[in-house]
């Protein structure tokens, strides 16, 4: 950082957006939303063309929240509602119901294709007065005292912008190495994720699914129609065993996957888009650094059980737009964010890092407690709806 003001007085943005996925575009459609009054300048800065995310097949979960926060800019239509979850373990008795009705709720949640919701999100920002920057790349920025100069490069060479805050949205400019252990928390959980879309012979509708077993949990998530009996899987285990079940044929693994999940809706019959990654968590202890603000995966990248990672960088989104609308692109706005976010991100990553270390854990005395935690939730309704409100709509101050 230089201790001096930007070269020359002039910005070119208020804020500069790194990162269009749907974090990004919904700071960008949210705060271009109100730029009539707060008469905010706005780049995003895309690395890929609309049309490359438009495709993406990837499914996302969206609390109820979530979709709330949404709605003004556009929701896909082909989203699917959840309605119930349902929570056991593996082996172990125990298990809780979450039901969208005992929350006087529509729905607990939604599952949409990620091509789906950024193609929603696009066309708000379109029709907004944001200028999208695609096939461009940020470099490292150089931040001064009265805001931050961001060199691009695109096709056309390069060019620097100068804008008075910098917002860096689902990855982008922290990266590796270049943050140290001190300004963030992180944790490698020795798992594997497999990820796909598996069909089964008797899908229940609307309902979620989280298994736990020693390995890790099994999520289901109902995608499509119950005609189609779809369901988005996260199957988690340690490395050897994910990397040996990807090297199985599907029927194999489909059989493996109704051994450890069991046969609450039939058999499983088919998988496809099978892919792996490994798992772990990152989190930044504070969202701001002078004029750069990170939020989505820039700022955390959760365990995906509970599915709270992208609901948690939306709210990260809307609070920053709260604050920049209310004070302007300024360090108190920032700060003020900042304070916001805290508790909400505290208790979030703090609850999803327990949940996947804690239900992994293979000791009979402990597997025992754990059952009896889930079936007490079913007699402590007041602590199950603090439960549920949190996962579905965080912590707001």
């Amino acid at each position: 950082m230089s201790d001096v003001h930007t070269p020359a007085a002039h910005f070119d943005y208020d804020i500069a957006i790194v990162g269009a996925g749907p974090v990004g575009l919904a700071l960008a459609g949210w705060l271009a939303r109100r730029s009539a009054t707060s008469r905010l300048s706005i780049a995003l800065i895309d690395s890929r063309t609309p049309e490359a995310a438009a495709s993406d097949p990837r499914a996302l979960a969206l609390s109820h929240g979530s979709r709330v926060m949404l709605q003004e800019l556009g929701f896909p239509a082909d989203s699917t509602a959840i309605r119930r979850i349902h929570v056991s373990q593996r082996g172990h008795f125990g298990r809780t119901l979450i039901e969208h009705d005992e929350h006087e709720l529509p729905e607990l949640g939604y599952v949409v294709k990620y091509g789906s919701l950024v193609g929603a999100l696009a066309n708000a920002v379109r029709a907004a007065k944001v200028d999208w920057l695609t096939n461009t790349s940020a470099l490292a920025p150089l931040q001064y005292n009265d805001g931050v100069t961001l060199p691009l490069q695109s096709a056309d060479g390069e060019r620097t912008i100068r804008v008075k805050v910098l917002v860096n949205a689902e990855g982008g400019l922290y990266k590796g190495d270049e943050v140290t252990s001190a300004e963030r928390r992180s944790r490698d959980y020795g798992q594997t994720a497999i990820v796909g879309t598996v069909s089964v012979s008797d899908p229940r509708a609307n309902v979620a699914w989280e298994r736990f077993t020693n390995e890790g949990p099994i999520a289901l998530l109902p995608c499509g129609s119950q005609r189609h009996a779809d369901y988005t899987l996260v199957w988690c285990a340690s490395p050897e065993q994910a990397a040996r079940r990807m090297a199985l044929s599907d029927d194999a693994l489909l059989a493996e996957l109704g051994e450890a999940f069991g046969t609450r809706m039939g058999a499983f019959t088919h998988i496809v888009g099978r892919a792996a990654f490994p798992l772990g968590l990152t989190a930044l202890h504070t969202l701001i650094d002078r004029r750069t603000v990170a939020i989505g995966n820039a700022a955390q990248t959760l365990h995906p059980v509970a599915g709270q990672g992208l609901n948690l960088g939306l709210r990260d989104a809307r609070a920053l737009c709260d604050a920049v609308s209310a004070d302007g692109a300024r360090p108190i706005a920032l700060a003020h964010f900042a304070q916001r976010r805290a508790l909400d991100r505290r208790l979030t990553i703090g609850a999803t890092d327990t949940l996947a270390r804690l239900f992994t854990v293979d000791f009979l005395p402990l597997a025992a407690v754990r059952g009896l935690a889930l079936t007490a939730l079913e007699f402590l309704p007041s602590v199950k709806t603090a439960l549920a409100r949190q996962m579905m709509f965080g912590q707001r101050r």
